[in-house]
């Protein structure tokens, strides 16, 4: 059965009938709440064979999510259906200050295949009730590696499509080549948006895209003031045709309780005939280029770097890894040097997450030059003794400085740079500064954050988070750790005990009251912090309250390269922790028996706040799980085959679940399996990173290149 419906939101001339399946009733209804697995059942998913798996539903195609990045912060990002189903989706998103300021400029582009005056889309949208058009019908191939890559087809015709981005520059680049045996002609239709990454983009006056055409270039203007876009291509003809794309509904972002409607805007069509074995290229940029000398050279210089093998090692998993890793390195404007976004599609630069994470993207893989342009990054940023927990999205506000961890994550990136690199110059260029942290730790410093008499650090203000469980809902914190939280005060120790160790490299006498306060935390930790099974409260004030709350945070204090514990009691902890948090997705953030635990990360912010750090799984704990395990059990062959097993389920996600070739932020605490928050998370994909170039586990794994 069909209905009749009038499209008044699509259309190359503002208005578009077509004949559309009536799936259900419950599809019409007006918050559209999709409800895939009922119409998976209606579609013949014969023609819906994926390189990346042998079958795929329909499901899979709105699910898998595809990523490209600049090194900018910039990225372009869709499903493998090409529906875009969050408000982050898009083709080109810039960004104007790097890496931040990050606007979406194309939304998409859609194509049509023309045979003896008969069109097929190949375009796939939501819109509220209905799926349209249904390109996913002519799907037959998508594959992420080296470039995200599809082939669409019929019996008439066959095209490739494949999409990069420009290292280094706002630029997207789309390649079409026609594979089959007959000609056809291609039309392919920009959708142009232009708001904050953050925001929805509705029809609204101010935006009117002013357009200069010129022989294969358009200099669009999408309002006052904004940034011109150029848009370039090798061959065919531009056919202005304006209108507005209304209403297209965006079911990921409803899932989160956002704003879930989105328009686009078609200047017009470009509009070329392709013979078998000819090729399309066209541009998207900030930049202004010459078009026809330069496209077809960015074209080659994407595909052979994306092809490039970025280590000495024939281990798939671990090189693919590696690339995946290369997604979060940036340039930072504002300092001139490099940084590391924490996620995508919404994170910017974190000074925790960095710190963590390149300890695993730069430092353990070798690359020196990149590691310390990080670190210098963040030591340009030191303020009152604390580095950044974030860089703010727009470059007229100032950087945000609750977390009293972040600024120890900086010593222990430091020494473990020095470790790798034996570069004792750097170390001696910042040891000052590394003196000054640990000074205004001792005299105080903002959120009242300073020395108690144990020797431990302790911090904390109303409304303010402090630590990485650092959720915040109206002014509320859900995690309150304010005290002396356990991994803080194991990262302070080490802290303490690295300026020591730089201090004796160069040969620089050390001041008694850095020992007096070794000695304090090397006695009063393992007595204070202890409970009565042998593990570790997880924040405690001295005399008044102990936390006795099951987290991994106490992990840390046997994972550092300065433990806190004995031999006896490292092993004590990391069996409970193994006992009641370890999934093979991450650790659990609170034990499961605790009556705060939350078990799903759902619904809309409120709710997925609230369960943010109370139970949900953090794959970025396996690393500093796996290497208490060595430590503790030792580095042998079995031991390595044991990890390389338990990490099956995570290495079928990062080729098989929500991003391809990403991991996940977190998952659900209770049936961990399917990835939740951002779809690629730099120190989740750091961790493992981490784990194989340390213990060489790419050595021991099958699947060679």
């Amino acid at each position: 059965m069909t209905l009749l419906c009038c499209l008044n939101f699509i259309g190359r001339n503002s208005v578009y009938w077509a004949k559309v399946p009536i799936l259900n009733q419950k599809y019409f209804h007006g918050n559209c709440a999709w409800r895939f697995k009922d119409f998976v059942k209606m579609v013949d998913r014969s023609k819906l064979l994926l390189k990346f798996k042998n079958t795929a539903t329909m499901n899979e195609l709105f699910e898998k999510e595809w990523l490209v990045t600049n090194g900018l912060g910039g990225y372009a990002s869709s499903t493998v259906s090409n529906a875009n189903t969050r408000h982050y989706h898009g083709l080109l998103v810039a960004s104007l200050t790097p890496p931040t300021m990050r606007k979406i400029l194309v939304g998409k582009v859609e194509e049509t295949i023309v045979i003896n005056g008969k069109s097929t889309l190949l375009s796939t949208n939501f819109y509220p009730g209905v799926i349209y058009p249904h390109g996913i019908d002519f799907m037959s191939e998508f594959k992420v590696k080296p470039l995200p890559h599809w082939r669409y087809g019929d019996q008439d015709w066959q095209i490739e499509k494949s999409i990069s981005m420009v290292t280094g520059s706002n630029t997207t680049l789309v390649h079409y080549k026609n594979t089959g045996r007959e000609s056809f002609v291609l039309e392919v239709h920009p959708l142009y948006v232009y708001s904050d990454y953050h925001a929805i983009f509705r029809e609204s006056s101010p935006f009117d895209f002013y357009t200069e055409f010129s022989p294969a270039r358009l200099k669009t203007y999408a309002a006052k003031n904004s940034p011109a876009l150029f848009t370039s291509w090798t061959s065919g003809v531009f056919v202005e045709d304006r209108s507005w794309y209304k209403n297209i509904h965006l079911p990921k972002s409803q899932q989160r309780g956002l704003s879930c409607y989105s328009d686009y805007y078609h200047i017009g069509y470009l509009k070329e005939e392709l013979n078998p074995n000819e090729e399309l290229l066209l541009s998207f940029s900030l930049d202004d280029n010459d078009p026809q000398n330069s496209l077809e050279n960015l074209w080659s210089l994407q595909v052979r770097a994306a092809s490039r093998k970025p280590s000495k090692s024939n281990t798939v998993f671990y090189n693919d890894l590696l690339r995946a890793g290369d997604q979060f390195l940036v340039h930072r404007e504002s300092t001139q040097s490099t940084s590391i976004i924490a996620g995508y599609h919404w994170f910017a630069d974190w000074g925790r997450d960095s710190m963590i994470a390149m300890r695993g993207l730069t430092i353990a893989t070798g690359r020196k030059g990149v590691s310390k342009s990080i670190l210098t990054t963040f030591f340009k940023e030191l303020d009152s003794g604390m580095i950044p927990d974030r860089f703010p999205d727009h470059t007229d506000v100032a950087p945000h400085y609750n977390a009293m961890d972040a600024t120890f994550w900086l010593f222990i990136a430091v020494y473990e740079y020095f470790i790798k690199f034996g570069d004792i110059g750097f170390v001696k260029k910042h040891l000052k500064a590394l003196e000054e942290v640990l000074e205004r730790h001792i005299q105080g410093t903002r959120y009242n954050i300073h020395v108690t008499e144990e020797g431990f650090l302790y911090g904390g203000q109303e409304g303010v988070q402090l630590t990485w469980m650092d959720a915040l809902v109206d002014e509320k914190v859900i995690t309150p750790r304010s005290g002396c939280p356990v991994e803080v005060n194991a990262l302070w120790y080490n802290a303490l005990k690295i300026y020591l160790c730089f201090c004796k490299e160069l040969q620089i006498t050390v001041a008694q009251k850095y020992k007096d306060l070794i000695g304090k935390l090397e006695s009063n930790f393992p007595k204070m912090f202890t409970t009565e099974e042998g593990t570790l409260y997880d924040v405690i004030i001295p005399g008044e309250s102990y936390d006795n709350s099951f987290r991994p945070n106490q992990l840390f204090a046997i994972s550092l390269p300065f433990p806190l514990l004995d031999r006896d009691q490292q092993k004590t902890v990391f069996d409970a922790v193994r006992k009641k948090l370890y999934t093979p997705f991450g650790l659990r953030t609170l034990d499961v028996e605790n009556p705060n635990f939350k078990g799903q990360y759902t619904g809309g912010q409120w709710s997925r706040d609230h369960s943010y750090h109370q139970g949900t799984v953090w794959p970025f704990l396996l690393y500093e799980y796996y290497h208490c395990f060595f430590r503790i059990y030792g580095n042998s062959k079995k031991n390595r085959n044991r990890v390389l097993k338990e990490l099956n389920l995570l290495k079928d996600h990062f080729y098989h679940c929500d991003g391809l070739h990403c991991i996940s932020e977190i998952f659900d605490g209770l049936n961990p399996g399917k990835g939740k928050g951002c779809i690629q998370q730099a120190w989740s994909i750091s961790a493992l990173v981490k784990l194989y170039a340390e213990y060489k586990l790419y050595e021991d794994e099958e699947g060679k290149m």
